[in-house]
Protein backbone atom coordinates (compact mmCIF):
# COMPACT_ATOMS: atom_id res chain seq x y z
CA UNK A 1 0.00 0.00 0.00
CA UNK A 2 1.95 2.90 -1.33
CA UNK A 3 1.22 6.31 1.40
CA UNK A 4 0.45 9.28 -0.12
CA UNK A 5 0.86 12.83 2.25
CA UNK A 6 -2.10 14.10 3.96
CA UNK A 7 -2.44 17.30 1.86
CA UNK A 8 -2.66 14.82 -1.24
CA UNK A 9 -5.59 12.42 0.63
CA UNK A 10 -7.14 15.98 2.44
CA UNK A 11 -7.67 17.03 -1.61
CA UNK A 12 -9.17 13.82 -2.52
CA UNK A 13 -11.52 13.82 0.52
CA UNK A 14 -12.81 17.28 -0.29
CA UNK A 15 -13.79 16.25 -3.47
CA UNK A 16 -15.63 13.15 -2.13
CA UNK A 17 -17.66 15.43 0.23
CA UNK A 18 -18.35 17.89 -2.95
CA UNK A 19 -19.55 14.80 -5.05
CA UNK A 20 -21.97 14.05 -1.88
CA UNK A 21 -23.86 17.43 -2.23
CA UNK A 22 -23.57 17.74 1.50
CA UNK A 23 -23.77 21.31 2.65
CA UNK A 24 -22.04 24.61 2.39
CA UNK A 25 -21.92 24.65 6.08
CA UNK A 26 -20.89 20.99 6.26
CA UNK A 27 -18.20 20.95 3.81
CA UNK A 28 -16.74 24.26 5.75
CA UNK A 29 -16.51 22.61 8.98
CA UNK A 30 -14.69 19.77 7.57
CA UNK A 31 -12.38 21.43 5.32
CA UNK A 32 -11.58 23.90 8.63
CA UNK A 33 -11.02 20.95 10.80
CA UNK A 34 -8.70 19.47 8.25
CA UNK A 35 -6.69 22.52 7.34
CA UNK A 36 -5.69 22.92 11.27
CA UNK A 37 -4.53 19.06 10.92
CA UNK A 38 -2.20 19.86 8.35
CA UNK A 39 -0.93 23.18 10.11
CA UNK A 40 -0.36 21.13 13.16
CA UNK A 41 1.49 17.94 11.22
CA UNK A 42 2.63 19.63 8.19
CA UNK A 43 1.30 19.30 4.73
CA UNK A 44 3.86 16.99 3.33
CA UNK A 45 3.78 13.91 6.76
CA UNK A 46 2.83 10.41 4.73
CA UNK A 47 -0.97 9.26 6.20
CA UNK A 48 0.97 6.24 7.30
CA UNK A 49 2.62 8.21 9.93
CA UNK A 50 -0.56 9.33 11.28
CA UNK A 51 -1.38 7.06 13.92
CA UNK A 52 -2.79 7.77 17.76
CA UNK A 53 -0.45 9.95 19.05
CA UNK A 54 -0.73 12.35 16.97
CA UNK A 55 -4.32 12.56 16.48
CA UNK A 56 -4.20 12.96 20.55
CA UNK A 57 -1.76 15.78 20.01
CA UNK A 58 -3.34 17.48 17.44
CA UNK A 59 -6.85 17.22 19.59
CA UNK A 60 -5.75 18.26 22.96
CA UNK A 61 -3.42 20.82 21.64
CA UNK A 62 -7.24 22.80 22.03
CA UNK A 63 -7.30 23.82 25.57
CA UNK A 64 -9.97 26.54 25.31
CA UNK A 65 -12.66 24.95 23.05
CA UNK A 66 -15.92 23.28 23.84
CA UNK A 67 -16.21 20.01 24.40
CA UNK A 68 -18.73 19.92 21.53
CA UNK A 69 -16.63 22.22 19.17
CA UNK A 70 -13.90 19.03 19.73
CA UNK A 71 -16.23 16.39 19.78
CA UNK A 72 -16.88 17.61 15.89
CA UNK A 73 -13.46 17.77 15.47
CA UNK A 74 -13.19 13.73 16.59
CA UNK A 75 -16.29 12.85 14.36
CA UNK A 76 -14.85 15.00 11.22
CA UNK A 77 -11.28 13.32 11.40
CA UNK A 78 -12.75 9.74 12.24
CA UNK A 79 -15.03 10.34 9.04
CA UNK A 80 -12.02 11.33 6.97
CA UNK A 81 -9.79 7.93 7.65
CA UNK A 82 -12.76 5.96 7.76
CA UNK A 83 -13.06 7.40 3.87
CA UNK A 84 -9.16 6.15 3.14
CA UNK A 85 -9.77 2.95 4.16
CA UNK A 86 -12.76 2.73 1.83
CA UNK A 87 -10.10 4.12 -1.04
CA UNK A 88 -6.85 1.98 0.18
CA UNK A 89 -4.98 4.62 1.31
CA UNK A 90 -4.68 3.24 4.74
CA UNK A 91 -5.63 -0.34 6.89
CA UNK A 92 -6.72 1.29 10.36
CA UNK A 93 -8.88 4.27 11.71
CA UNK A 94 -6.59 5.27 14.85
CA UNK A 95 -9.30 7.90 15.96
CA UNK A 96 -11.35 5.07 16.85
CA UNK A 97 -9.17 4.56 19.95
CA UNK A 98 -9.31 8.14 20.97
CA UNK A 99 -11.38 9.32 23.60
CA UNK A 100 -14.57 11.92 22.29
CA UNK A 101 -15.04 14.64 24.17
CA UNK A 102 -18.52 14.29 25.81
CA UNK A 103 -19.94 17.47 24.72
CA UNK A 104 -21.56 19.63 27.78
CA UNK A 105 -25.46 20.02 27.35
CA UNK A 106 -25.92 23.56 27.65
CA UNK A 107 -28.45 25.34 29.88
CA UNK A 108 -31.16 26.20 27.62
CA UNK A 109 -32.47 29.92 27.97
CA UNK A 110 -35.62 30.79 26.22
CA UNK A 111 -36.23 34.09 25.19
CA UNK A 112 -39.07 36.14 28.26
CA UNK A 113 -42.26 37.35 26.45
CA UNK A 114 -41.58 40.82 27.38
CA UNK A 115 -38.00 40.83 26.19
CA UNK A 116 -39.38 39.38 22.88
CA UNK A 117 -41.79 42.01 22.64
CA UNK A 118 -38.46 44.61 23.13
CA UNK A 119 -36.59 42.80 20.78
CA UNK A 120 -38.88 43.07 17.85
CA UNK A 121 -39.48 46.70 18.70
CA UNK A 122 -35.72 47.40 18.63
CA UNK A 123 -35.07 45.38 15.48
CA UNK A 124 -37.56 47.90 13.76
CA UNK A 125 -36.39 50.83 15.19
CA UNK A 126 -33.39 53.15 15.03
CA UNK A 127 -31.51 54.12 18.57
CA UNK A 128 -32.94 57.06 20.45
CA UNK A 129 -30.91 59.70 19.55
CA UNK A 130 -31.16 63.89 20.91
CA UNK A 131 -32.39 66.71 18.07
CA UNK A 132 -31.56 70.31 19.52
CA UNK A 133 -34.19 71.70 21.97
CA UNK A 134 -36.46 69.28 21.25
CA UNK A 135 -37.21 65.07 22.99
CA UNK A 136 -35.34 62.38 21.91
CA UNK A 137 -36.41 60.14 19.47
CA UNK A 138 -35.36 57.45 16.67
CA UNK A 139 -36.07 56.58 13.36
CA UNK A 140 -37.84 53.57 11.77
CA UNK A 141 -35.61 51.26 10.15
CA UNK A 142 -35.42 50.62 6.22
CA UNK A 143 -35.59 46.89 7.13
CA UNK A 144 -38.15 46.87 9.94
CA UNK A 145 -40.43 44.77 8.17
CA UNK A 146 -38.25 42.22 7.08
CA UNK A 147 -36.31 42.12 10.37
CA UNK A 148 -39.73 41.47 12.09
CA UNK A 149 -40.60 38.98 9.53
CA UNK A 150 -37.57 36.88 10.22
CA UNK A 151 -38.22 36.98 13.87
CA UNK A 152 -41.85 35.96 13.92
CA UNK A 153 -41.21 32.73 11.33
CA UNK A 154 -38.18 31.67 13.64
CA UNK A 155 -40.25 32.00 16.91
CA UNK A 156 -42.99 30.44 14.94
CA UNK A 157 -41.11 26.71 13.83
CA UNK A 158 -38.08 26.79 14.97
CA UNK A 159 -36.28 27.23 11.47
CA UNK A 160 -32.57 26.39 11.69
CA UNK A 161 -30.81 30.08 10.71
CA UNK A 162 -29.11 28.37 7.47
CA UNK A 163 -32.36 26.70 6.38
CA UNK A 164 -34.08 30.15 6.45
CA UNK A 165 -31.55 31.76 4.64
CA UNK A 166 -32.09 29.23 2.27
CA UNK A 167 -35.58 29.80 2.01
CA UNK A 168 -37.17 30.46 -1.89
CA UNK A 169 -40.47 32.03 -2.79
CA UNK A 170 -41.23 28.47 -4.51
CA UNK A 171 -40.94 26.93 -0.97
CA UNK A 172 -43.80 28.92 0.57
CA UNK A 173 -47.31 27.70 0.20
CA UNK A 174 -49.58 30.77 1.66
CA UNK A 175 -52.41 28.92 1.10
CA UNK A 176 -51.37 25.55 3.55
CA UNK A 177 -49.69 27.95 5.76
CA UNK A 178 -46.40 26.20 5.21
CA UNK A 179 -42.92 25.93 4.30
CA UNK A 180 -40.73 23.21 2.16
CA UNK A 181 -37.30 22.86 3.87
CA UNK A 182 -34.61 21.11 2.76
CA UNK A 183 -32.88 20.09 6.08
CA UNK A 184 -29.63 18.90 7.28
CA UNK A 185 -28.36 15.72 5.83
CA UNK A 186 -30.70 16.62 2.75
CA UNK A 187 -33.62 15.66 4.26
CA UNK A 188 -36.89 17.06 3.37
CA UNK A 189 -39.94 18.21 6.20
CA UNK A 190 -42.66 20.63 5.70
CA UNK A 191 -42.68 23.44 8.70
CA UNK A 192 -45.99 25.50 9.83
CA UNK A 193 -46.40 28.99 10.29
CA UNK A 194 -49.35 31.40 11.44
CA UNK A 195 -51.37 33.77 9.33
CA UNK A 196 -49.51 36.57 11.35
CA UNK A 197 -46.38 35.61 10.23
CA UNK A 198 -47.32 35.10 6.59
CA UNK A 199 -49.20 38.44 6.99
CA UNK A 200 -45.37 39.58 8.15
CA UNK A 201 -44.11 38.16 5.16
CA UNK A 202 -46.70 39.58 2.60
CA UNK A 203 -45.97 43.57 4.46
CA UNK A 204 -42.25 42.43 3.69
CA UNK A 205 -42.66 41.39 0.30
CA UNK A 206 -45.23 44.02 -1.21
CA UNK A 207 -42.42 46.98 -0.38
CA UNK A 208 -39.81 44.20 -2.72
CA UNK A 209 -41.44 44.70 -6.03
CA UNK A 210 -41.97 42.35 -8.47
CA UNK A 211 -41.01 38.52 -6.86
CA UNK A 212 -39.94 34.98 -8.58
CA UNK A 213 -40.09 31.77 -7.71
CA UNK A 214 -36.59 31.65 -7.13
CA UNK A 215 -36.28 34.61 -5.52
CA UNK A 216 -35.27 34.31 -1.52
CA UNK A 217 -38.08 34.79 1.13
CA UNK A 218 -35.52 37.13 3.19
CA UNK A 219 -32.86 39.15 0.82
CA UNK A 220 -30.26 41.54 1.44
CA UNK A 221 -31.63 44.96 0.33
CA UNK A 222 -29.49 44.11 -2.96
CA UNK A 223 -32.11 41.33 -3.22
CA UNK A 224 -28.82 38.64 -2.92
CA UNK A 225 -29.27 35.77 -0.52
CA UNK A 226 -28.68 36.64 3.21
CA UNK A 227 -26.03 34.91 5.16
CA UNK A 228 -26.62 33.42 8.41
CA UNK A 229 -23.88 36.32 9.94
CA UNK A 230 -25.79 38.82 8.55
CA UNK A 231 -28.86 37.31 10.54
CA UNK A 232 -27.27 36.74 13.45
CA UNK A 233 -25.34 40.68 12.95
CA UNK A 234 -29.27 42.32 13.01
CA UNK A 235 -30.56 39.98 15.92
CA UNK A 236 -27.33 41.06 18.39
CA UNK A 237 -27.53 44.63 17.15
CA UNK A 238 -31.36 44.55 18.13
CA UNK A 239 -30.58 43.01 21.20
CA UNK A 240 -28.51 45.23 22.21
CA UNK A 241 -30.63 48.52 21.54
CA UNK A 242 -33.44 46.85 23.49
CA UNK A 243 -31.11 46.45 26.50
CA UNK A 244 -31.88 42.47 26.99
CA UNK A 245 -29.87 39.26 27.10
CA UNK A 246 -28.10 38.54 23.48
CA UNK A 247 -30.48 37.03 21.37
CA UNK A 248 -29.21 34.59 18.13
CA UNK A 249 -31.15 32.58 16.14
CA UNK A 250 -30.25 29.17 17.93
CA UNK A 251 -32.05 30.86 21.07
CA UNK A 252 -35.11 31.35 19.10
CA UNK A 253 -35.51 28.15 17.87
CA UNK A 254 -35.11 26.79 21.42
CA UNK A 255 -38.39 29.60 22.25
CA UNK A 256 -40.29 28.02 19.87
CA UNK A 257 -39.84 24.70 21.15
CA UNK A 258 -40.27 25.18 24.52
CA UNK A 259 -43.36 27.22 24.44
CA UNK A 260 -44.79 24.90 21.72
CA UNK A 261 -44.83 22.04 24.65
CA UNK A 262 -46.26 24.73 27.47
CA UNK A 263 -48.96 25.30 25.16
CA UNK A 264 -49.53 21.71 24.44
CA UNK A 265 -47.60 20.79 21.68
CA UNK A 266 -46.93 17.19 21.55
CA UNK A 267 -42.95 15.57 21.51
CA UNK A 268 -43.22 14.11 18.18
CA UNK A 269 -44.75 16.46 16.57
CA UNK A 270 -42.47 19.16 17.17
CA UNK A 271 -39.56 16.86 16.33
CA UNK A 272 -40.91 16.97 12.94
CA UNK A 273 -41.24 20.84 12.70
CA UNK A 274 -37.37 20.95 14.19
CA UNK A 275 -35.69 18.42 11.82
CA UNK A 276 -35.15 16.28 14.65
CA UNK A 277 -33.57 12.46 13.33
CA UNK A 278 -33.96 11.21 17.50
CA UNK A 279 -36.17 12.53 20.33
CA UNK A 280 -33.02 13.14 22.86
CA UNK A 281 -33.32 16.80 22.45
CA UNK A 282 -37.17 17.01 21.98
CA UNK A 283 -36.99 15.10 25.20
CA UNK A 284 -35.22 17.94 27.00
CA UNK A 285 -37.12 20.79 25.79
CA UNK A 286 -39.78 18.82 27.20
CA UNK A 287 -38.43 18.12 30.96
CA UNK A 288 -38.12 22.02 30.99
CA UNK A 289 -42.01 22.17 29.86
CA UNK A 290 -42.67 20.05 32.36
CA UNK A 291 -40.97 22.26 35.23
CA UNK A 292 -42.95 25.25 34.36
CA UNK A 293 -45.90 22.79 34.80
CA UNK A 294 -44.67 22.05 38.28
CA UNK A 295 -44.20 25.58 39.24
CA UNK A 296 -47.20 26.56 37.89
CA UNK A 297 -49.43 24.05 40.27
CA UNK A 298 -47.43 24.75 43.79
CA UNK A 299 -48.57 28.34 42.64
CA UNK A 300 -52.32 27.62 41.90
CA UNK A 301 -52.59 24.23 43.68
CA UNK A 302 -56.12 24.86 45.41
CA UNK A 303 -54.78 22.79 48.39
CA UNK A 304 -52.13 25.05 49.07
CA UNK A 305 -53.68 28.16 48.62
CA UNK A 306 -57.00 27.39 50.10
CA UNK A 307 -54.37 26.03 53.05
CA UNK A 308 -56.90 23.29 53.40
Amino acid sequence: MKSITLSQAIAGYLINLSARHLSPNTVSDYTNTLTKLTKNLGNDIPISDIGIDQVNAFLAGFTTLSNKTLSNYHSTLSSFFEWMIINKLVKNNPVKFVLRAKPERRVIDPVPEMEIKALLDAASHSRDYARSGKKTCRNKLPTADRNTAIIFFILDNGLRVTELCNLQIKDLDLKQLRAFIMGKGSKERYVPFSPRTSQAIWRYHSKRGELYLDDFVFSTELNRQMERGYILKMLSSASERAGISHVHPHRLRHTFAINYLRAGGDIFTLQMILGHESLDMVRHYSRIAQSDVKRAHRRASPVEYLRL
